[in-house]
């Protein structure tokens, strides 16, 4: 797909990759630039010729692929058979699995998110699932994504209505629920609750992004919400009040004029071409561009063959249509879509630019979790955590900390192979 040369070395001690011959994501605009890496970190390239005369140990050939952003997933329930809410007993090994098993769509970074479950789940489940960096062995970890149980019971969607909780007690009953916050990252709430608007206060002081969402709030309500620190939507349109004219609910935050000042609103959408329709889709995004974050809610059954498997505590199956259904129902679980189909799949839906669809996915989510100074760019000094793409966007290398994890040639790579060979 594309060559590595070995250049003579330099006088810096550590090993600088130029990727010629591509056009990368940055500044909004697909580029005919260079990219160059140092120590994990995206490298400004005039720093290095007139402050330190230095030069690439490693040129890579990219055959006038496309270099963007590794994808960012915020809200994913699992995969590869694993479901991060009721595999107690091999939390660990789940997360690495999935992790792994990412790579191969371009997902360098993800909140695994643990979704409505007893008190006793989460309280096994949540100390465990710990930050970590991306590497050959899977994608990184960002924090944990808790959606449930303090939602509504009239839109709980896929979500068991027994475990279901009510803020009575306010605070107490949060940290009853989940034993503790650390490493959550988002957090998703029904805004209609009461005592919500305090418990988002205290979630945003705690560095948590807040989440409306699985809600039948009117627009009132999602506008306190966000005056009380929310600053995003969970997937739009799906498990919430539909729109209406006189009160168009969660949906009107997209063009509220309450909106405080300085706040971007960032809204979830499941682009699977089965959750949303197209047009909605449309609506969506033309309406707020700048906030659209493309998530899979993925389940256990990603990358699974047709069957019966379980996400949560519920049971669910797969149709050959490729839906997934609680089972015996024709409620939709999540979805079995992976986050490079989803930017495929928003790109052709609303026409929008390459670059529009590529940033819906890498730097929206960066900036909605407050992380856009080291993910979701290509900028100097960020993380090079990167994917190559052809031109019909699918995905042909990625990289984390600027080493190759994945290609579509061999697949894996459990550690760096740097492929020598002589580039015309």
């Amino acid at each position: 797909v594309y060559g590595y040369l070995e250049m003579p070395s330099n006088r810096s001690a550590s090993t600088i990759y130029q990727f010629h011959n591509c056009r990368i994501l940055k500044d909004g605009k697909l580029q005919r630039e260079d990219l160059w890496i140092r120590d994990g970190k995206i490298l400004n390239p005039e720093k290095l010729f007139f402050d330190e005369k230095g030069y690439a140990d490693v040129r890579i050939d990219c055959k006038n692929l496309l270099i963007a952003p590794g994808y960012i997933d915020v809200q994913i329930n699992g995969g590869f058979g694993v479901d991060f809410s009721s595999d107690v007993d091999n939390v660990e090994q789940g997360l690495s699995k999935v992790a792994k098993g990412l790579l191969a769509y371009g997902c360098t970074s993800f909140c695994p998110t643990i979704v409505t479950s007893p008190p006793e789940i989460y309280k096994q489940i949540l100390p465990r699932i710990k930050l970590r960096d991306g590497s050959s062995e899977g994608a990184g970890v960002l924090g944990i994504h808790i959606e449930g149980p303090f939602i509504s019971k009239d839109k709980k969607g896929a979500h068991p209505e027994r475990y279901l909780r009510k803020l009575h007690q306010g605070w107490a009953d949060v940290m009853s629920t989940y034993g503790t916050l650390d490493n959550v990252r988002l957090f998703t709430i029904a805004p209609e609750l009461e005592r919500s608007c305090d418990i988002i206060s205290q979630l945003a002081k705690r560095d948590i992004k807040v989440s409306v969402g699985h809600s039948s709030a009117n627009l009132s309500q999602a506008e306190a919400a966000v005056k009380a620190g929310a600053t995003c939507i969970t997937h739009l349109f799906n498990a919430m009040g539909p729109f209406h004219h006189r009160d168009p609910g969660i949906v009107g935050l997209l063009t509220s004029h309450k909106i405080p000042p300085g706040v971007t609103l960032f809204y979830g959408m499941i682009a699977d071409g089965i959750h949303t329709d197209p047009a909605a889709l449309r609506i969506a995004y033309r309406a707020h561009p700048q906030g659209i974050v493309l998530v899979t809610d993925a389940i256990t059954a990603m990358g699974l063959p047709t069957g019966s498997y379980k996400v949560g505590q519920q049971e669910f199956e797969v149709t050959p249509e490729g839906r997934a259904y609680v089972l015996g129902t024709k409620t939709l679980i999540g979805s079995i879509v992976t986050m490079d189909k989803c930017v495929r799949h928003f790109l052709e839906a609303t026409n929008c630019s390459v670059e529009e669809a590529l940033e819906a996915g890498t730097l929206h989510p960066a900036q909605m979790l407050g992380i856009a100074a080291q993910k979701g760019t290509l900028d100097y000094n960020s993380d090079a955590d990167f994917i190559l793409l052809d031109d019909e966007l699918n995905v042909q290398a990625t990289y984390i900390a600027g080493e190759l994890v994945w290609d579509v040639v061999t697949g894996s790579h459990d550690k760096r192979v740097v492929h020598r060979k002589s580039i015309s």
